[in-house]
């Protein structure tokens, strides 16, 4: 039966009707790159350019600002590692806050930043619940802090971020408990996860007293609200 009941082909015959679409667009496609094309490039462009070599180097010549400059332009407009400044980025319009000009961040913003733009964003975000003294350190041989910062009780914050895609493991975390005390002096431990933490390393870090923020709880600090109040930490200053 060609057709099934439904008025539709029958699966087999649609499934070699497309076979043979398929090879035949395949077979022109070669025929065009080994006769047409290669005949182009070889004897027509090749004859335009042993002609006329100098319009060929002007064409060149000034071709390849244009390229440059539309590279430029493609990064600017698809710039994902380009990171903006605080005096440059919109609150979200999501947050219902009495100051339009508090910084915000959007989750999808976070994600196509740059590690290095990531980092600086937590660092910025720590200035506007002002923190004191938030730097970021990141980089080769950062020994897990990213970004430091103290509050008003002079405790000390000892951030990572990591931005990955993934949910952060237990290794990483495990390597953060070792040095974010004993190395950094860190009174207030705190691995930020943009795609939150495994299981593993949730349980690790409540057994040995870190602070961990996955993806809910930095989307809440990201849209306005202060780290304390987000992570539940108690500041008898305020």
């Amino acid at each position: 039966m060609v057709f099934e009941e439904d008025r539709s082909l029958d699966p087999l015959l649609k499934f070699l009707l497309y076979t043979v679409l398929t090879l035949t667009a395949g077979k022109m496609l070669w025929e065009w790159l080994t006769e047409d094309l290669s005949r182009w490039i070889t004897v027509d462009l090749w004859g335009l350019i042993a002609d006329h070599p100098w319009w060929t180097g002007l064409v060149v010549a000034s071709g390849l600002p244009v390229l440059l400059l539309l590279g430029r332009l493609l990064s600017f407009l698809l710039g994902a590692d380009i990171y903006v400044s605080p005096e440059d980025t919109l609150a979200d319009p999501s947050v219902d806050s009495a100051d339009p000009d508090v910084l915000t961040f959007k989750m999808k913003q976070l994600s196509a930043m740059s590690a290095t733009g990531f980092e600086q964003a937590c660092a910025d975000l720590l200035v506007r619940d002002g923190f004191r003294s938030p730097r970021r350190i990141g980089g080769a041989g950062d020994l897990g802090v990213d970004v430091t910062a103290r509050d008003d009780e002079d405790r000390l914050l000892i951030l990572q971020c990591k931005q990955y895609q993934n949910p952060v493991g237990s290794g990483h975390v495990q390597k953060f408990n070792g040095t974010a005390r004993l190395h950094h002096g860190a009174d207030l431990p705190i691995m930020i996860a943009l795609n939150s933490f495994t299981q593993p390393a949730v349980d690790f870090a409540r057994h040995h007293q870190l602070i961990l923020m996955g993806r809910p709880e930095l989307k809440k600090w990201a849209h306005g609200q202060h780290l304390y109040d987000v992570l539940g930490i108690e500041n008898t200053t305020w």
